[in-house]
């Protein structure tokens, strides 16, 4: 399969007169350098162009001279996928008809010495390195994906940003109470909840939950939680306050910074709530909501983002090339008289992927009932069991093969088609 694919990239670069040009991306200055691909012979000098529509103008009419010079009917552009700077030149590229390929940045350092047996690095090189990368076969085809996978992209990246920013923001308040009020979260398992945020705003520490009578603060709570707790939250909170081992000084200064840890948690909180409606819309507009959906464990934001990572799944021939993107795909490490009993997965292609599936392994071993006995089989099974995380890989793999298949055939879930009927009787899910 691999040779096969090398064959065809060959073939792009060789297939008739091409020109390849290699750049170096950076955030305000590209590298550029153009080769024919008959020849492997540099068509000028290196030169290097302005990210902006002048320097994109200015990279046209060097590829257009240069093209005449070699008397090249194709051109095909090759750059590394350096953070985000690479996408709007991509797109232009794309858009004036020229063929945009992207090569690995590791591909790029392990081959800087080949040539000249030098660590030397420099925007000049990495082009002329991004050239001969492409002239080998040795690229990928990127997706920039439009419409409505596009904005799920987006969404699913903004998203995994908010889920951080509120983590992080779930920390420090977690520090704080560590600090001030290590019993705090005997009482309140949710410190999120309404009466668990009436009392971080207005009596966070264990001096302000002391200075007023029981009957009191127990009737702040029932109003706060719409009579949700009451006089026995208080006198629980009450009783934490009294044992408590939180330091005493720096109350001001530690009121401040609750409120603003709090008022943070509650606008990223607000801004997922926001990032999720939005996916969920998005995920309707793909018309593959009712497929996806349809799979016991698989939820709406989970299908937004697994659809936000993959993009349109016509683009796949087969469900391996998934596997592969998300990095699940097993290694191999043997050589000589060694071999390895572990096979390891590669967790090379989209982490975002790879993590979006795992958690959805997790949700299906505990609420699908087909995936939860194969997880379980994963784990007993007789001939090399598996551990829990392992287990979990496995399981992650299947359902993704059965994502794919639903999607590709238009059906919706059927429990007694999952596994198939060999595995189903082995798992005494037969009727």
């Amino acid at each position: 399969m691999q040779l096969k694919q090398r064959a065809r990239k060959l073939a792009l670069v060789r297939g008739e007169p091409t020109v390849v040009v290699g750049i170096d991306i950076a955030k305000r200055k590209h590298w550029a350098w153009v080769v024919d691909g008959r020849t492997e012979v540099p068509v000028g000098s290196p030169f290097h162009f302005q990210n902006s529509r002048e320097g994109f103008d200015r990279l046209l009419g060097k590829i257009a001279r240069a093209k005449e010079k070699a008397g090249a009917t194709r051109v095909v552009v090759g750059m590394e996928p350096t953070g985000h700077y690479w996408k709007p030149l991509a797109w232009y590229l794309q858009q004036v008809g020229f063929t945009v390929v992207i090569v690995n940045p590791a591909h790029v350092k392990a081959s800087k010495e080949l040539d000249d047996n030098s660590p030397t690095k420099n925007d000049r090189k990495d082009a002329w390195l991004n050239a001969q990368l492409v002239l080998q076969g040795r690229f990928s085809v990127p997706y920039l994906p439009d419409g409505v996978y596009a904005e799920l992209r987006i969404l699913t990246q903004a998203r995994q940003q908010h889920r951080r920013k509120l983590n992080a923001a779930l920390n420090q308040l977690q520090a704080l109470l560590d600090e001030y009020f290590p019993e705090y979260t005997e009482v309140f398992a949710d410190p999120l909840g309404q009466a668990s945020l009436y009392v971080l705003q207005y009596r966070p520490f264990p001096q302000d939950v002391l200075a007023v009578p029981v009957t009191q603060l127990a009737a702040e709570l029932r109003a706060a939680s719409n009579r949700r707790v009451g006089l026995r939250r208080a006198q629980d909170l009450q009783e934490a306050a009294r044992r408590s081992i939180g330091v005493p000084y720096g109350l001001d200064a530690a009121r401040l910074q609750l409120r603003q840890i709090l008022q943070e948690v509650i606008f990223w909180k607000e801004r997922l709530a926001e990032t999720e409606a939005a996916m969920a819309e998005a995920l309707e507009k793909t018309g593959l909501a009712q497929y996806l959906l349809s799979v016991p464990g698989v939820g709406v934001v989970t299908a937004a983002a697994f659809l936000g990572e993959v993009g349109d799944l016509r683009r796949y021939a087969d469900w391996r090339q998934l596997r592969k993107l998300a990095g699940y795909n097993l290694t191999e490490n043997t050589s000589g008289q060694r071999d390895r009993s572990r096979t390891p997965i590669s967790k090379r292609g989209r982490p975002g992927l790879r993590h979006v599936l795992y958690q959805m392994a997790m949700t299906a071993a505990a609420k699908n009932r087909e995936f939860r006995a194969l997880y379980k089989h994963f784990r007993t099974r007789q001939q090399n069991p598996l551990k829990g995380k392992q287990a979990l890989v496995a399981l992650a793999c299947k359902l993704l093969r059965v994502l794919f298949t639903l999607v590709r055939k238009q059906c919706s879930y059927d429990p007694a088609r999952a596994l198939g009927a060999w595995r189903a009787e082995q798992l005494g899910l037969t009727a």
